[in-house]
């Protein structure tokens, strides 16, 4: 599975267009339906679960923090 930062910044420039996924503080710039459509995107993507739990300022911060989360899932699926 590719869980390349590359490839979630293309899964969420498709989902969340307005949004500046090279931003510092992409947490910010989210709002509920963002948080809510990236979560689902990245867990039907790769077959994890995220829950509301998942949804922190640290986790959402920036891209590298949002793969990181992603990775942090699918070890703990394997």
């Amino acid at each position: 599975m590719n869980c390349s930062k590359e490839r979630i910044k293309e899964l969420l420039e498709e989902v969340v267009p307005l949004v500046d996924l090279d931003s510092d503080f992409l947490f910010s710039e989210l709002d509920s339906l963002g948080v809510t459509t990236i979560l689902m995107t990245l867990s039907v993507e790769y077959g994890i679960e995220l829950e509301a739990k998942d949804a922190t300022a640290k986790n959402l911060r920036t891209l590298d923090s949002i793969a990181a989360m992603v990775e942090q899932k699918l070890s703990e699926k394997e």
